[in-house]
């Protein structure tokens, strides 16, 4: 298993309950991946460095885990695919 950070910008407008259900879908990526969820920090809403999509705002999430390159792949297909979600980094981290 190799260590991944991802960093997740998700729409600022959504409420609070859509916003936990994104969150629960990326863990569940992660989790049927035969993933394992280290740490997953919420950042808040905060102000973008520009405007994406139209935004100038957005809620981060910040996702450290263990697992195989096939889970970081299919966590980066649902990412892309997702209306809630702006922007994403999934980087393997060198230990």
């Amino acid at each position: 298993m190799t260590l991944y950070e991802s960093v997740i910008v998700f729409n600022p407008q959504l409420d609070e309950e859509n916003l936990e259900k994104a969150i629960a879908r990326v863990e569940e990526v992660i989790k049927n991946g035969a993933g394992e969820i280290t740490k997953l920090d919420r950042w808040g809403k905060r102000r973008l460095a520009y405007e994406v999509k139209g935004f100038t705002e957005g809620f981060y999430l910040l996702i450290e885990m263990n697992a195989p390159s096939s889970t970081s792949q299919e966590l980066d297909r649902v990412l892309r695919i997702s209306d809630d979600v702006i922007r994403y980094l999934i980087i393997r981290l060198n230990t």
